[in-house]
């Protein structure tokens, strides 16, 4: 079975800093029928103009992850961290019993285009933790590259879940074809450009829950960018 989630019918947020699109109940967007996915909790796109970001607030028990498309994002933490995660970089946090964090567009002429995730952990009260990885667009050219898996293998970052992100940079015209295991369930979101999946046209910011099937087609009608969360 296969769910569509149109880009369109997300929650949007549009400040005067961040334009948030969340595909998910969020914030002030609450919606009973789109709660979440097993343990995937929140998926949202923002886009944040040059200076502008979300100021210090805090987080715990959630594995968090920020996979920035486009220009550069600042992130400070109460773990010490003070870095930049720039476009093609991937990072995890792990909130378990508390961590503080800032997250802000340095860049003074550009916006900053992201994609953030969070995801339940196996257990509560989890060490708080940080993470960091480029991956680069080679990697997973017409193929799923792993960027977050329970066991960090294929150097990905590393899950408390068992879950596992992976992504693909197509060439238009490409196709995908991947086993599933119809125990599990898997999301599959749209980052950039237009597939097929399973003959119906998805464009960026669409997304779809897959349960009980045993294939995934992908066919690329432009150049295109997908992200394949698999859940338990």
């Amino acid at each position: 079975m296969i769910r569509f989630r149109d880009r369109g019918a997300r929650g949007r947020h549009f400040g005067a800093r961040v334009d948030a699109r969340h595909s998910f109940s969020f914030g002030d967007y609450t919606d009973p029928a789109n709660m979440g996915f097993r343990a995937l909790r929140v998926l949202n796109e923002d886009r944040i103009i040059p200076g502008g970001g979300f100021a210090e607030h805090g987080h715990a028990d959630m594995e968090i992850l920020t996979l920035v498309l486009d220009g550069t994002l600042a992130h400070h933490d109460s773990l010490g961290n003070a870095v930049r995660i720039e476009a093609g970089e991937v990072q995890r946090m792990t909130a378990g019993t508390g961590v503080r964090h800032s997250e802000r567009n340095p860049d003074p002429d550009r916006r900053a285009h992201i994609v953030q995730i969070w995801i339940f952990p196996e257990t509560d009260g989890l060490a708080p933790g940080y993470e960091q990885k480029a991956f680069a667009p080679t990697e997973h050219r017409n193929t799923f590259r792993p960027i977050a898996n329970r066991d960090g293998h294929a150097g990905a970052l590393t899950l408390h879940q068992d879950a596992a992100l992976a992504l693909a940079r197509m060439d238009e015209g490409a196709r995908i074809e991947q086993a599933l295991s119809p125990a599990r369930g898997y999301w599959v979101q749209v980052l950039r450009g237009i597939v097929a999946l399973g003959g119906t046209e998805m464009r960026e910011g669409d997304g779809a829950a897959l349960s009980a099937e045993s294939t995934l087609r992908l066919e690329a009608e432009t150049q295109a960018e997908v992200l394949l969360i698999d859940l338990a």
